[in-house]
């Protein structure tokens, strides 16, 4: 009988490869925030300013149970400080050989936030609340922080956890997200509204990049499988 063809073997479950969808959701997600953007700019008092002042006036309301250092910690590690992390992993990446996904990480978690959030940042020109508990620059929307905590989530997990660390990590991370989010609101630096554009557009950025670096990631996934980063 005749020998059946050698098969290619699957490729390594690290980094992840993109679902087919992957292009499109997230040009979908970064057009929401981006038409949000365009409102803003175009009229004073949005639709959904109601729910965002019904918000800010319940954490207001709230905040005098707490003393809001965890919010703190969260503000410190969003800050400029929180590039720490992304570069961290990035170095640790190139340590192991593995240029393709510490590139994949810098796009999205470092270049991404340069050239996604502070344009719509301009564009949108929104005032922050009244009476910020931390210092902040000008424009509120979107959440610049909420935006890395996202792509450091998704970043992470696509290119350092296998499938069944990742779905455990996929609930730690959020709970990191929602944790940021809150924390955004209840130090009065943004709207929550800013929270829920940052998050979307970490997300739509993350799948758009994931897309775009696919060849890579799978050309890493197949050496790290061979044993052959190095050649």
């Amino acid at each position: 009988m005749p020998s059946s063809p050698s098969r290619v073997p699957p490729p390594h479950p690290v980094p992840a490869a993109p679902p087919r969808n992957a292009l499109a959701c997230g040009i979908a997600l970064l057009l929401v925030p981006l038409l949000v953007a365009l409102l803003l700019r175009a009229v004073e008092r949005p639709f959904f300013q109601g729910f965002d002042d019904g918000w800010a006036a319940a954490v207001n309301s709230s905040s005098a149970d707490g003393d809001g250092g965890f919010a703190l910690v969260l503000d410190r590690l969003g800050g400029p400080l929180g590039l720490i992390l992304p570069l961290v992993l990035i170095g640790v990446l190139c340590v192991y050989g593995r240029w393709r996904s510490a590139l994949f990480v810098l796009a999205a978690a470092v270049a991404a936030n340069l050239f996604v959030v502070l344009p719509l940042k301009q564009l949108a020109d929104r005032p922050r609340p009244p009476h910020p508990w931390v210092l902040v620059n000008e424009g509120s929307y979107p959440s610049g922080q909420v935006f890395s905590a996202v792509t450091l989530v998704i970043v992470a997990g696509l290119v350092v956890f296998p499938p069944r660390a990742r779905r455990w990590w996929w609930a730690v991370g959020a709970g990191y997200v929602l944790a940021m989010m809150a924390s955004r609101t209840w130090l009065h630096a943004q709207w929550l509204s800013d929270t829920f554009a940052g998050a979307l557009l970490g997300a739509g950025a993350c799948l758009v990049l994931w897309r775009v670096f696919a060849p890579l990631l799978r050309t890493e996934a197949e050496r790290m499988a061979a044993d052959s980063l190095w050649l």
